[in-house]
Order: C-alpha cells, then sequence, then structure tokens
C-alpha cells in the first residue's frame, strides 16, 4: 500500500511538472509568434525580441517558478530594475498589460487542453 501510494505522488508530480513545462513553453512560443508589440520600459519590441528577454528572466528566475503563473509574474509581467508594467500593444486594440494578455492565453490553452 505504502508503495502504490508513493508510485502514485511521483507519477503525479512528473505530470504536474510536464504540465507546467508545456504550459510555459506555450506562453513563450505564443509571445515569439504575436503580431503585437511588447513594451517594456518605454520601448517597443517584436514578439522574437521579446520572448528573448523573456527567456533570461525565466532562466534567472528558474528555481522560483512552480506554476505557469509563477512564470508570468517573475519572467513576464514587469521589469524587475524599474519596476514598470510591461504592455502589449496589439493593432485595433487598447494597450493591456502582459500579465493580464498572458493569463487570458493561459486561459484559453488550459481550456483546449
Amino acid at each position: 500500500m505504502k508503495t502504490a501510494l508513493v508510485a502514485w505522488l511521483v507519477a503525479f508530480s512528473v505530470n504536474a511538472f510536464a504540465s507546467v513545462h508545456a504550459e510555459i513553453d506555450h506562453l513563450l512560443y505564443y509571445v515569439a509568434s504575436t503580431d503585437c508589440q511588447y513594451e517594456r520600459n518605454g520601448s517597443l519590441h517584436n514578439g522574437a525580441e521579446a520572448v528573448k528577454h523573456i527567456q533570461r528572466k525565466y532562466d534567472y528566475y528558474r528555481d522560483d517558478i512552480q506554476s505557469a503563473e509563477d512564470f508570468i509574474a517573475y519572467s513576464a509581467s514587469k521589469s524587475a530594475l524599474s519596476g514598470r508594467y510591461y504592455w502589449i500593444h496589439c493593432d485595433g486594440q487598447a494597450p493591456q498589460k502582459s500579465q493580464d494578455w498572458l493569463s487570458a492565453e493561459l486561459i484559453r490553452f488550459r481550456m483546449a487542453s
């Protein structure tokens, strides 16, 4: 009985980790492939440029990130130095905080999975 419980817990942990990793990978792809502009500290960046910066922050904060929400908060929502939020500028839409934009995409991804 104890062995079965341990095996289940290990399997659950592995699946949960794989799920978080898949969600983060999806969000990185979403940023990289967007036609929207990512505003960081007053400068606009395309998706490919933005994802490079977010990936560097993700690598730095990886040990603190336990969920896709943590990934968004630590890596893709605001500048650690200036404290300024990142904004998303999409044609025909009002600018929105990247945290809101990515959180909405995370919900869509989870609903589709």
